[in-house]
């Protein structure tokens, strides 16, 4: 039989040299046995993360400098023009290779046919499962359970409307959506289907893809038997910025308008729209202390040190 092409892998950075360095260097010793084609998209970091991908992997991983910040999808779709394997492997650099992973994922999605992209279980370093590996899409009422907290304290995959958005961890099979930290790919299924939609600048961009791979009749499959590390908050920051707060609900408000406002009426769709736009401000004003005292932290005698690796957000 043929020797099966390496796996293409494509991970977007952005000011995360440590995190960058570690899951790069897991990928490679944790490599599938066809080997990896890695591709760095650097969103032009301007710390040195370039640099570290050219000193410390030139030769074993490819480097794109983007620069200037495009964004998550974006700066994916840019390594996805230049790659044309089987399978691509879409990887954030807060995430670190287990033994086996690969090869396992591997071997399922060319098992099932059906299977458009799958997933593994995401642990934090803490050993906490990160319950966005799994995802039901969301809905009104589940998104109300999720941000309120409601629905985080119900058990995942059986606490009724108000929990549906978490999936249950240690189900195996097919889900609505696979977190964008790590994603393994039909390429033939995402051809098909189109890539990332660059209107989301960042977050539900993942979210997204899967909704139109599920519309397309690919399978999502959700695999906990295969374990990932995953440094959750390590590529954003806790809280998240203005900047970063405002994209995120401005992907929640197109995630609606482009899925679900045509089909309900205008008085759901206004009160969603109210409903994004308070969370929103509430979460501005819950975040604008630990800024401002981040921000009167990290400056010292007139230099700003940053103490935070953001690799997928800026």
């Amino acid at each position: 039989m043929p020797t099966p092409p390496p796996l293409d892998v494509v991970v977007v950075s952005y000011r995360c040299r440590e995190l960058l360095r570690a899951c790069l260097q897991s990928l490679l010793d944790h490599a599938p046995s066809r080997g990896v084609r890695a591709i760095v998209v650097d969103n032009e970091s301007g710390d040195g993360t370039a640099e570290l991908v050219d000193r410390e992997f030139g030769g074993r991983v490819e480097l794109i400098r983007a620069g200037s910040n495009l964004g998550f999808g974006r700066a994916n779709n840019l390594a996805l023009a230049a790659l044309d394997g089987d399978f691509v492997l879409l990887l954030n650099p807060d995430c670190e290779i287990e033994p086996g992973a690969l090869e396992a994922l591997l071997a399922l999605i060319e098992r099932r046919h059906e299977v458009g992209m799958v997933g593994p279980r995401l642990e934090q370093p803490d050993g906490e499962f990160d319950h966005a590996a799994a995802r039901a899409f969301p809905t009104p009422t589940s998104a109300l359970g999720h941000f309120s907290g409601i629905g985080r304290r119900s058990e995942p995959g059986g606490g009724g409307p108000l929990a549906a958005y978490r999936a249950a961890a240690d189900l195996p099979g097919p889900i609505d959506a696979i977190n964008g930290a790590f994603m393994l790919i039909r390429r033939a299924a995402l051809d098909q289907v189109g890539h990332f939609d660059e209107r989301y600048w960042m977050y539900m961009e993942d979210l997204d893809l899967s909704w139109r791979f599920a519309i397309s009749g690919w399978i999502s499959w959700y695999e906990p038997s295969v374990r990932v590390g995953h440094h959750k908050g390590g590529t954003a920051g806790r809280p998240r910025g203005v900047r970063l707060n405002r994209a995120f609900h401005a992907g929640m408000r197109r995630f609606y308008r482009d899925h679900y406002a045509a089909r309900r009426g205008p008085l759901t769709n206004l009160a969603v729209e109210a409903a994004i736009s308070a969370k929103l401000a509430i979460s501005l004003l819950r975040s604008a202390p630990t800024l401002s005292r981040r921000a009167l932290g990290a400056r010292v005698g007139g230099t700003v040190i940053r103490r935070r690796c953001w690799a997928r957000h800026p």
